[in-house]
């Protein structure tokens, strides 16, 4: 079986591994589908020295998509022949979160957590072995490569859009149009709000252009914050989402929502600075961070995509087989693209 590593430093490489057993309750998915998520670029761009023991190596790719070809002793909940996106994380099954489907909340300080793509092979292999409590079935009419932008960046911005409690009476803005923010502004519209992005990258205002945002803002020709507040009558917007991880569209997302307005983080990142009382007590702003999602949240909305029949697929602009993984990391490095997969179809 193949499987791509990084090895760091912008490094791939395409290895062979034993293939996989499925262990109890476990089950052995055929990829489909794999896509690229912003948050790989820590390992992808991590020094050599933090790869650790290269035999010790898993195959990356946390948004696993495809279809039951094994199945262990133990397994209740699925055949041979079911299409599945995978949650990529595994807790205890115990605690509170795992049972209500947030496994990578786990808090069993004794239990051996798993993660697709790190602990485990993921994805960019052809075959895994993974817990059946991991596999979310696939409703009629998703393809396999909406299934596995599902997996992460998509399902993370359905579910941030629900922590916001968005409507069609709101207007939102959107900081950051790479997949996660994309998918924001396909459901953003599909709800009716009226949807502002914030990008610079033309390529990916023009994407979001076509998803039906109704401005799409350069932050490099001016204040973003203030092209929000001019669009909305000097007040700002009822509703923020930062995707990008990065300070400064951060401090914006506080800063171009309105008085009693909402505001969410989902873009992964470091420390960023705030004056509270200014920009958060004084605008009596409700603050959200929402972190991926559950496996009830994934299967929810890989629902809401097919039953809306949502044009998912236009987020889709690369496809490359496995053994083009480097170009794929390289175009999508680039910011020149929507969602990037790796397909075996």
């Amino acid at each position: 079986m193949k499987g791509v590593v990084f090895l760091g430093e912008r490094k791939l490489e395409i290895r062979d591994f034993p293939e996989p057993n499925p262990g109890f309750s476990e089950a052995v998915i055929e990829m489909r589908a794999s896509g690229l998520c912003g948050s790989d670029f820590r390992a992808f761009r991590a020094p050599r020295s933090e790869g650790g023991d290269p035999a010790q190596l898993r195959a990356v790719g946390h948004e696993p998509c495809g279809r039951v070809i094994e199945v262990g002793s133990g397994v209740q909940n699925l055949k041979v022949g079911d299409r599945v996106i995978i949650h990529h994380y595994l807790g205890c099954g115990r605690c509170r979160w795992c049972r209500v489907g947030y496994s990578q909340m786990c808090i069993d300080p004794g239990a051996k957590k798993l993660y697709y793509g790190r602990t485990n092979h993921g994805g960019h292999a052809e075959r895994i072995a993974v817990h059946e409590t991991a596999c979310v079935p696939m409703p009629e009419g998703l393809s396999y490569e909406e299934g596995a932008a599902c997996a992460c960046g998509t399902g993370t911005a359905y579910d941030a859009l629900k922590r916001l409690d968005l409507s069609g009476r709101d207007t939102i803005a959107i900081y950051g149009q790479g997949p996660v923010g994309l998918s924001a502004t396909l459901f953003g519209v599909a709800t009716g709000a009226r949807v502002l992005v914030v990008e610079p990258v033309a390529y990916r205002r023009e994407l979001a252009k076509s998803l039906g945002c109704d401005v799409a803002i350069d932050p490099r020709e001016g204040d973003p914050v203030e092209a929000i507040k001019s669009l909305t009558h000097g007040e700002g917007a009822d509703a923020t989402l930062d995707c990008t991880g990065i300070p400064q569209p951060r401090i914006n997302t506080v800063k171009s929502a309105r008085i009693y307005g909402r505001a969410c983080f989902v873009g992964e990142g470091g420390e960023t600075s705030f004056d509270v009382s200014r920009d958060i007590m004084h605008k009596q702003l409700t603050l959200h961070g929402s972190w991926t999602m559950s496996t009830i949240g994934l299967g929810e909305v890989a629902r809401y995509v097919a039953e809306r029949k949502l044009p998912l697929k236009k987020l889709i602009t690369h496809r490359f087989r496995l053994e083009q993984a480097a170009e794929a990391y390289k175009i999508f490095e680039s910011g020149e693209t929507g969602k990037v997969v790796i397909t075996w179809a």
